[in-house]
Protein backbone atom coordinates (compact mmCIF):
# COMPACT_ATOMS: atom_id res chain seq x y z
CA UNK A 1 0.00 0.00 0.00
CA UNK A 2 3.35 2.57 -0.11
CA UNK A 3 3.64 2.09 -3.49
CA UNK A 4 2.87 5.34 -5.11
CA UNK A 5 0.92 5.70 -8.27
CA UNK A 6 1.61 8.35 -11.11
CA UNK A 7 0.21 8.89 -14.62
CA UNK A 8 3.09 9.50 -17.03
CA UNK A 9 0.96 9.72 -20.21
CA UNK A 10 -2.71 10.30 -21.79
CA UNK A 11 -4.37 9.98 -24.82
CA UNK A 12 -7.72 10.59 -26.47
CA UNK A 13 -9.95 10.70 -29.24
CA UNK A 14 -13.23 12.65 -28.57
CA UNK A 15 -16.16 14.92 -30.13
CA UNK A 16 -13.35 18.20 -29.79
CA UNK A 17 -10.38 16.88 -31.07
CA UNK A 18 -7.69 14.00 -31.27
CA UNK A 19 -5.14 14.42 -28.78
CA UNK A 20 -4.64 16.18 -25.23
CA UNK A 21 -3.91 19.26 -26.27
CA UNK A 22 -6.30 20.39 -28.64
CA UNK A 23 -8.90 18.74 -25.97
CA UNK A 24 -7.91 20.99 -23.28
CA UNK A 25 -7.76 23.75 -25.57
CA UNK A 26 -11.14 23.20 -26.49
CA UNK A 27 -12.35 22.99 -22.82
CA UNK A 28 -10.89 26.19 -21.71
CA UNK A 29 -12.81 27.95 -24.85
CA UNK A 30 -16.43 26.77 -23.91
CA UNK A 31 -16.54 24.94 -26.64
CA UNK A 32 -19.32 22.27 -27.75
CA UNK A 33 -18.24 18.86 -29.84
CA UNK A 34 -22.09 18.01 -29.78
CA UNK A 35 -23.78 18.04 -33.16
CA UNK A 36 -26.29 16.36 -35.42
CA UNK A 37 -25.81 12.84 -35.89
CA UNK A 38 -24.16 11.85 -39.39
CA UNK A 39 -23.68 7.85 -38.33
CA UNK A 40 -27.07 7.07 -39.83
CA UNK A 41 -30.42 8.70 -40.28
CA UNK A 42 -31.51 9.71 -37.50
CA UNK A 43 -34.46 11.82 -38.78
CA UNK A 44 -36.70 9.05 -37.16
CA UNK A 45 -35.33 9.42 -33.61
CA UNK A 46 -36.48 11.62 -30.84
CA UNK A 47 -33.04 12.65 -30.44
CA UNK A 48 -30.39 13.31 -33.10
CA UNK A 49 -27.29 14.72 -31.73
CA UNK A 50 -24.59 13.49 -30.65
CA UNK A 51 -20.61 14.11 -29.60
CA UNK A 52 -19.21 12.56 -32.50
CA UNK A 53 -15.41 11.78 -33.45
CA UNK A 54 -14.71 13.91 -36.59
CA UNK A 55 -12.48 12.59 -39.36
CA UNK A 56 -10.94 9.29 -37.44
CA UNK A 57 -8.73 8.09 -39.50
CA UNK A 58 -7.48 4.88 -37.70
CA UNK A 59 -4.28 4.26 -40.38
CA UNK A 60 -2.77 7.10 -38.24
CA UNK A 61 -1.92 4.79 -35.57
CA UNK A 62 -1.94 1.32 -37.01
CA UNK A 63 -2.04 -0.67 -40.22
CA UNK A 64 -5.07 -1.39 -41.88
CA UNK A 65 -4.62 -4.93 -41.73
CA UNK A 66 -5.04 -4.63 -37.75
CA UNK A 67 -8.00 -2.49 -37.53
CA UNK A 68 -10.08 -4.26 -40.41
CA UNK A 69 -10.00 -7.07 -37.33
CA UNK A 70 -11.31 -4.52 -34.61
CA UNK A 71 -14.75 -2.43 -33.82
CA UNK A 72 -14.61 1.26 -33.85
CA UNK A 73 -14.57 1.64 -29.53
CA UNK A 74 -11.19 -0.49 -29.72
CA UNK A 75 -9.59 0.90 -32.94
CA UNK A 76 -10.31 4.07 -30.34
CA UNK A 77 -8.75 2.15 -27.47
CA UNK A 78 -5.71 1.74 -29.39
CA UNK A 79 -4.86 5.32 -31.23
CA UNK A 80 -5.61 6.57 -27.47
CA UNK A 81 -2.75 4.08 -26.14
CA UNK A 82 -0.29 4.73 -28.95
CA UNK A 83 -0.77 8.62 -27.88
CA UNK A 84 -0.32 7.55 -24.30
CA UNK A 85 2.68 5.03 -24.66
CA UNK A 86 4.07 7.78 -26.74
CA UNK A 87 3.84 10.26 -24.02
CA UNK A 88 5.27 7.62 -21.49
CA UNK A 89 8.20 7.26 -23.51
CA UNK A 90 7.46 3.31 -22.96
CA UNK A 91 7.31 0.90 -25.27
CA UNK A 92 7.93 -3.11 -26.36
CA UNK A 93 11.94 -2.51 -25.53
CA UNK A 94 11.65 -1.09 -22.23
CA UNK A 95 8.84 -2.80 -20.11
CA UNK A 96 9.07 -6.22 -18.38
CA UNK A 97 6.11 -8.17 -20.14
CA UNK A 98 5.07 -9.52 -17.00
CA UNK A 99 4.87 -6.54 -15.09
CA UNK A 100 2.74 -4.63 -17.10
CA UNK A 101 -1.36 -4.48 -17.54
CA UNK A 102 -4.00 -3.08 -19.14
CA UNK A 103 -7.60 -2.81 -17.52
CA UNK A 104 -9.79 -0.42 -20.01
CA UNK A 105 -13.43 0.55 -18.95
CA UNK A 106 -16.15 -0.36 -21.75
CA UNK A 107 -19.88 -0.30 -21.74
CA UNK A 108 -21.51 -2.07 -24.49
CA UNK A 109 -18.41 -3.22 -26.70
CA UNK A 110 -18.87 -3.26 -30.55
CA UNK A 111 -22.76 -2.26 -31.39
CA UNK A 112 -21.88 -1.83 -35.36
CA UNK A 113 -20.50 -4.75 -35.60
CA UNK A 114 -23.81 -6.56 -33.77
CA UNK A 115 -26.23 -4.93 -36.28
CA UNK A 116 -23.85 -5.47 -39.39
CA UNK A 117 -23.82 -9.16 -38.34
CA UNK A 118 -27.47 -9.42 -37.88
CA UNK A 119 -28.49 -7.67 -40.96
CA UNK A 120 -26.31 -10.27 -42.67
CA UNK A 121 -27.87 -12.52 -41.06
CA UNK A 122 -31.50 -11.87 -42.02
CA UNK A 123 -30.56 -10.99 -45.56
CA UNK A 124 -27.96 -13.72 -46.61
CA UNK A 125 -28.18 -16.35 -43.65
CA UNK A 126 -25.98 -17.54 -41.15
CA UNK A 127 -23.01 -18.94 -43.35
CA UNK A 128 -22.89 -15.56 -44.69
CA UNK A 129 -21.97 -13.84 -41.07
CA UNK A 130 -18.54 -12.27 -40.81
CA UNK A 131 -16.28 -14.71 -39.59
CA UNK A 132 -14.78 -11.55 -37.27
CA UNK A 133 -18.25 -11.09 -35.94
CA UNK A 134 -17.52 -12.15 -32.47
CA UNK A 135 -13.69 -11.22 -32.07
CA UNK A 136 -14.73 -7.96 -33.34
CA UNK A 137 -17.82 -7.38 -30.87
CA UNK A 138 -16.51 -8.36 -27.33
CA UNK A 139 -15.71 -5.79 -24.96
CA UNK A 140 -12.31 -7.67 -23.84
CA UNK A 141 -11.35 -6.90 -27.22
CA UNK A 142 -10.12 -3.41 -26.59
CA UNK A 143 -8.13 -4.55 -23.61
CA UNK A 144 -6.59 -7.69 -25.74
CA UNK A 145 -5.68 -5.50 -28.90
CA UNK A 146 -3.81 -2.71 -26.43
CA UNK A 147 -2.02 -6.05 -25.31
CA UNK A 148 -1.21 -7.30 -28.24
CA UNK A 149 0.09 -4.00 -29.51
CA UNK A 150 2.36 -3.31 -27.07
CA UNK A 151 3.55 -6.62 -25.41
CA UNK A 152 2.02 -6.34 -22.03
CA UNK A 153 1.80 -9.78 -21.04
CA UNK A 154 0.26 -9.13 -17.26
CA UNK A 155 -3.40 -8.94 -16.68
CA UNK A 156 -5.45 -7.96 -19.92
CA UNK A 157 -9.12 -6.74 -18.38
CA UNK A 158 -11.97 -4.89 -19.19
CA UNK A 159 -14.07 -3.03 -16.69
CA UNK A 160 -17.95 -3.23 -17.29
CA UNK A 161 -19.73 -0.93 -15.46
CA UNK A 162 -21.74 1.24 -17.46
CA UNK A 163 -21.00 4.66 -17.34
CA UNK A 164 -18.57 4.01 -14.27
CA UNK A 165 -16.48 1.83 -16.31
CA UNK A 166 -13.63 3.81 -17.34
CA UNK A 167 -13.43 5.18 -13.46
CA UNK A 168 -13.55 1.77 -11.84
CA UNK A 169 -11.26 0.60 -14.79
CA UNK A 170 -8.46 3.69 -13.32
CA UNK A 171 -9.39 2.75 -9.62
CA UNK A 172 -8.74 -1.16 -10.64
CA UNK A 173 -5.16 -0.15 -12.47
CA UNK A 174 -3.91 2.36 -9.41
CA UNK A 175 -5.11 -0.79 -6.95
CA UNK A 176 -2.69 -3.66 -9.36
CA UNK A 177 -0.11 -1.22 -8.79
CA UNK A 178 -0.87 -0.45 -5.11
CA UNK A 179 -0.48 -3.92 -4.05
CA UNK A 180 2.52 -4.99 -6.65
CA UNK A 181 0.70 -6.95 -8.92
CA UNK A 182 2.16 -4.28 -12.15
CA UNK A 183 4.49 -1.73 -12.49
CA UNK A 184 2.56 0.37 -15.60
CA UNK A 185 -1.24 -0.01 -16.54
CA UNK A 186 -2.55 1.18 -19.71
CA UNK A 187 -6.27 2.25 -18.30
CA UNK A 188 -8.94 4.57 -19.06
CA UNK A 189 -11.91 3.63 -21.00
CA UNK A 190 -13.67 3.77 -25.03
CA UNK A 191 -17.08 3.27 -26.77
CA UNK A 192 -18.56 3.55 -29.71
CA UNK A 193 -22.01 3.66 -29.30
CA UNK A 194 -23.69 5.97 -31.85
CA UNK A 195 -25.81 3.67 -34.01
CA UNK A 196 -29.55 3.39 -34.82
CA UNK A 197 -29.62 0.36 -31.22
CA UNK A 198 -27.39 2.48 -29.73
CA UNK A 199 -29.16 5.69 -29.82
CA UNK A 200 -32.13 4.12 -30.30
CA UNK A 201 -32.29 1.72 -27.23
CA UNK A 202 -31.17 5.35 -25.15
CA UNK A 203 -34.38 6.80 -27.07
CA UNK A 204 -37.00 4.68 -24.99
CA UNK A 205 -35.36 4.17 -21.90
CA UNK A 206 -36.03 8.14 -22.10
CA UNK A 207 -32.26 9.15 -21.03
CA UNK A 208 -31.42 11.25 -23.98
CA UNK A 209 -32.14 15.06 -24.91
CA UNK A 210 -34.86 15.63 -27.55
CA UNK A 211 -35.55 19.78 -26.62
CA UNK A 212 -32.61 21.10 -29.06
CA UNK A 213 -32.29 18.91 -32.03
CA UNK A 214 -31.98 22.46 -34.00
CA UNK A 215 -29.33 23.83 -31.36
CA UNK A 216 -27.17 21.37 -30.62
CA UNK A 217 -24.34 23.10 -28.93
CA UNK A 218 -26.75 23.98 -26.04
CA UNK A 219 -28.67 20.55 -25.38
CA UNK A 220 -26.47 19.37 -22.78
CA UNK A 221 -27.02 21.57 -19.59
CA UNK A 222 -25.75 19.87 -16.70
CA UNK A 223 -27.54 21.69 -13.16
CA UNK A 224 -29.70 23.49 -15.47
CA UNK A 225 -33.39 23.87 -14.61
CA UNK A 226 -33.82 23.31 -18.39
CA UNK A 227 -32.20 20.38 -18.72
CA UNK A 228 -34.06 17.32 -20.74
CA UNK A 229 -31.46 14.66 -21.21
CA UNK A 230 -28.21 13.68 -21.77
CA UNK A 231 -25.97 13.30 -24.79
CA UNK A 232 -24.19 10.27 -26.28
CA UNK A 233 -20.98 10.70 -27.14
CA UNK A 234 -17.85 8.32 -28.09
CA UNK A 235 -14.24 7.88 -28.12
CA UNK A 236 -11.27 6.78 -26.13
CA UNK A 237 -9.55 8.50 -23.19
CA UNK A 238 -6.27 6.30 -22.30
CA UNK A 239 -3.97 6.72 -18.87
CA UNK A 240 -0.36 5.43 -18.32
CA UNK A 241 -0.29 4.65 -14.95
CA UNK A 242 2.93 4.01 -13.27
CA UNK A 243 4.27 2.98 -9.92
CA UNK A 244 6.11 6.20 -8.59
CA UNK A 245 9.59 4.39 -8.25
CA UNK A 246 9.61 2.58 -11.33
CA UNK A 247 8.95 6.22 -13.22
CA UNK A 248 11.76 7.89 -11.75
CA UNK A 249 14.18 5.48 -12.16
CA UNK A 250 13.72 6.22 -15.89
CA UNK A 251 13.68 9.38 -16.06
CA UNK A 252 9.49 9.81 -16.91
CA UNK A 253 7.79 12.97 -17.01
CA UNK A 254 5.25 12.78 -14.32
CA UNK A 255 1.75 14.48 -14.90
CA UNK A 256 -0.03 13.84 -11.91
CA UNK A 257 -0.68 10.95 -9.13
CA UNK A 258 -3.45 8.88 -9.13
CA UNK A 259 -3.92 8.52 -5.13
CA UNK A 260 -7.05 7.12 -4.39
CA UNK A 261 -10.52 5.27 -5.25
CA UNK A 262 -13.82 4.39 -4.22
CA UNK A 263 -16.56 2.44 -5.06
CA UNK A 264 -20.30 1.04 -4.25
CA UNK A 265 -23.54 0.11 -5.67
CA UNK A 266 -27.03 1.41 -5.03
CA UNK A 267 -28.49 -1.87 -5.18
CA UNK A 268 -31.39 -0.04 -6.02
CA UNK A 269 -32.41 -0.11 -9.54
CA UNK A 270 -31.12 -0.99 -12.92
CA UNK A 271 -31.74 2.56 -14.57
CA UNK A 272 -32.63 5.04 -11.32
CA UNK A 273 -30.19 6.40 -8.68
CA UNK A 274 -31.21 6.15 -5.63
CA UNK A 275 -32.35 9.54 -4.44
CA UNK A 276 -31.31 9.47 -0.98
CA UNK A 277 -27.77 9.52 -2.39
CA UNK A 278 -25.88 7.85 0.30
CA UNK A 279 -24.09 5.12 -1.75
CA UNK A 280 -22.51 7.83 -4.61
CA UNK A 281 -21.72 9.47 -1.07
CA UNK A 282 -20.07 6.64 0.21
CA UNK A 283 -18.11 6.51 -2.73
CA UNK A 284 -16.35 9.93 -2.20
CA UNK A 285 -15.77 9.47 1.23
CA UNK A 286 -14.40 5.99 0.35
CA UNK A 287 -11.89 8.07 -1.96
CA UNK A 288 -11.02 10.43 0.07
CA UNK A 289 -10.08 8.42 2.80
CA UNK A 290 -7.86 5.90 0.41
CA UNK A 291 -6.31 9.15 -0.55
CA UNK A 292 -5.49 9.80 3.32
CA UNK A 293 -7.21 13.26 2.79
CA UNK A 294 -10.35 15.01 4.57
CA UNK A 295 -12.90 16.71 2.69
CA UNK A 296 -11.31 20.02 3.05
CA UNK A 297 -8.11 19.13 0.69
CA UNK A 298 -10.89 18.84 -2.48
CA UNK A 299 -10.01 21.58 -4.71
CA UNK A 300 -12.43 20.56 -7.73
CA UNK A 301 -15.00 18.03 -8.20
CA UNK A 302 -15.29 17.18 -12.01
CA UNK A 303 -19.02 15.64 -11.72
CA UNK A 304 -20.96 13.09 -13.07
CA UNK A 305 -23.12 15.70 -14.32
CA UNK A 306 -24.97 14.37 -17.43
CA UNK A 307 -27.32 16.77 -17.73
CA UNK A 308 -30.43 14.64 -16.50
CA UNK A 309 -33.27 15.65 -14.69
CA UNK A 310 -32.48 12.75 -12.51
CA UNK A 311 -28.89 13.02 -12.00
CA UNK A 312 -27.88 16.63 -11.18
CA UNK A 313 -29.79 16.98 -7.80
CA UNK A 314 -28.78 13.35 -6.54
CA UNK A 315 -25.38 14.59 -7.46
CA UNK A 316 -25.35 17.32 -5.63
CA UNK A 317 -26.97 15.99 -2.59
CA UNK A 318 -24.47 13.01 -2.38
CA UNK A 319 -21.47 16.01 -2.83
CA UNK A 320 -23.09 17.47 -0.20
CA UNK A 321 -23.55 14.52 2.39
CA UNK A 322 -19.61 13.55 1.37
CA UNK A 323 -18.05 17.17 1.78
CA UNK A 324 -20.34 18.71 4.18
CA UNK A 325 -20.00 22.58 4.34
CA UNK A 326 -16.72 22.34 2.04
CA UNK A 327 -19.26 21.42 -0.43
CA UNK A 328 -20.13 25.17 -0.92
CA UNK A 329 -16.57 26.37 -1.08
CA UNK A 330 -15.73 23.95 -3.71
CA UNK A 331 -15.72 24.75 -7.76
CA UNK A 332 -17.40 21.83 -9.64
CA UNK A 333 -18.22 21.07 -13.16
CA UNK A 334 -19.60 18.91 -15.62
CA UNK A 335 -17.47 19.05 -18.51
CA UNK A 336 -20.16 16.55 -20.21
CA UNK A 337 -21.21 20.15 -21.16
CA UNK A 338 -18.91 20.22 -23.98
CA UNK A 339 -18.07 16.51 -24.83
CA UNK A 340 -21.07 14.75 -24.35
CA UNK A 341 -21.74 11.32 -22.65
CA UNK A 342 -19.11 9.32 -23.65
CA UNK A 343 -20.27 6.43 -21.40
CA UNK A 344 -18.03 3.97 -20.41
CA UNK A 345 -15.18 6.24 -21.97
CA UNK A 346 -16.44 9.40 -20.03
CA UNK A 347 -14.62 8.84 -16.50
CA UNK A 348 -11.23 8.42 -18.62
CA UNK A 349 -12.00 12.19 -20.56
CA UNK A 350 -12.71 13.32 -16.98
CA UNK A 351 -9.74 12.18 -15.73
CA UNK A 352 -7.44 13.55 -18.24
CA UNK A 353 -9.57 16.97 -18.03
CA UNK A 354 -9.11 16.64 -14.17
CA UNK A 355 -5.34 16.51 -14.59
CA UNK A 356 -4.64 18.86 -17.10
CA UNK A 357 -7.09 21.17 -14.66
CA UNK A 358 -4.35 20.43 -12.04
CA UNK A 359 -1.29 21.20 -14.82
CA UNK A 360 -3.08 24.50 -16.00
CA UNK A 361 -4.44 25.61 -12.73
CA UNK A 362 -7.52 26.46 -14.48
CA UNK A 363 -11.96 25.35 -13.13
CA UNK A 364 -13.25 23.96 -16.23
CA UNK A 365 -16.76 25.34 -16.47
CA UNK A 366 -20.39 24.33 -16.95
CA UNK A 367 -21.69 25.33 -20.58
CA UNK A 368 -24.99 26.29 -20.93
CA UNK A 369 -25.51 26.57 -17.22
CA UNK A 370 -27.80 29.48 -17.25
CA UNK A 371 -30.16 28.90 -14.45
CA UNK A 372 -29.72 26.42 -11.56
CA UNK A 373 -32.59 23.92 -11.48
CA UNK A 374 -34.54 23.06 -8.17
CA UNK A 375 -31.64 20.99 -5.64
CA UNK A 376 -28.89 22.44 -7.17
CA UNK A 377 -27.37 25.33 -5.37
CA UNK A 378 -23.59 25.06 -5.67
CA UNK A 379 -20.58 26.41 -7.49
CA UNK A 380 -20.81 24.59 -10.73
CA UNK A 381 -18.23 27.15 -12.39
CA UNK A 382 -21.48 28.06 -15.62
CA UNK A 383 -20.07 28.76 -18.63
CA UNK A 384 -16.62 29.42 -19.53
CA UNK A 385 -13.85 28.02 -16.72
CA UNK A 386 -11.82 30.20 -14.76
CA UNK A 387 -8.21 30.11 -13.46
CA UNK A 388 -7.76 29.05 -9.66
CA UNK A 389 -5.47 27.03 -7.53
CA UNK A 390 -5.95 23.39 -7.92
CA UNK A 391 -3.95 20.34 -6.01
CA UNK A 392 -6.45 17.99 -5.85
CA UNK A 393 -9.42 16.53 -7.95
CA UNK A 394 -12.27 14.43 -7.09
CA UNK A 395 -14.04 12.91 -10.27
CA UNK A 396 -17.46 10.85 -10.13
CA UNK A 397 -18.74 7.85 -12.44
CA UNK A 398 -22.29 7.28 -11.86
CA UNK A 399 -23.62 4.18 -13.66
CA UNK A 400 -26.88 2.28 -14.91
CA UNK A 401 -26.80 -0.72 -12.08
CA UNK A 402 -25.99 1.94 -9.66
CA UNK A 403 -22.91 2.04 -10.09
CA UNK A 404 -20.74 4.22 -8.39
CA UNK A 405 -17.03 5.37 -8.74
CA UNK A 406 -14.66 8.20 -7.35
CA UNK A 407 -11.14 8.73 -7.80
CA UNK A 408 -8.84 11.19 -5.97
CA UNK A 409 -6.05 12.71 -8.75
CA UNK A 410 -3.72 15.34 -7.03
CA UNK A 411 -0.75 17.33 -7.97
CA UNK A 412 2.49 15.45 -8.16
CA UNK A 413 4.85 16.22 -5.18
CA UNK A 414 8.02 14.35 -4.08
Amino acid sequence: MNRRVVVTGMGTINPLSHNVTDLWNSIKEGKSGVGPITKFDASEYPSKIAGEVKDFNPSDYMDSKDHRKMGLFTKYAVAGAVQAMEQAGLTKDNIEPYRSSVIIGNGIGGFEIIEDGHRVLFEKGPKRIPPMTIPKLLSNEAPGNVAIRFGFKGAALVITTACASATDAIGQAMNSIRHGMSDVVITGGTEACITGLGVGGFCVLKALSTKRNDDPEKACRPFDADRDGFIIAEGSAILVLEELEHAKARGANILAEIAGYGATCDAFHLTAPNSDGVAASTAMTSAIKDAGLKPEDIDYINAHGTSTPTNDPLETKAIKLALGDHAYKTKISSTKSMTGHLVGAAGGIEAIISIMAIKDQFFPGTLNLENPGEGCDLDYVPGKGVPGKIKTVLSNSLGFGGHNGTIIIKEYAE
